[in-house]
């Protein structure tokens, strides 16, 4: 399965299922990451790491080890 760390800039995903579990699944929840959200990818830093998302009228920066836990298609 594809996950959001896949996801390539400019891209807009929908987002599927959420991995991980305990504090680091509610962390990424309270950030307005829920099943069906659709992210649009805005950037990348320099060296990768971490990303620059729009979601639900805002901007979010996650780092790849939490994009790795949400699946996207």
């Amino acid at each position: 399965m594809r996950t959001l760390r896949d996801a390539r800039i400019g891209e807009t995903v929908r987002v599927v299922k959420l991995g991980g579990e305990g504090p680091v699944k509610r962390r990424i929840m309270d950030m307005g990451i829920v099943k069906g959200v659709e992210i649009f990818v805005r950037k990348m830093a320099p060296l990768g790491d971490p990303m620059e998302l729009t979601l639900r009228g805002y901007e979010l920066s996650l780092r790849k080890a939490d994009a790795e836990t949400i699946q996207v298609e």
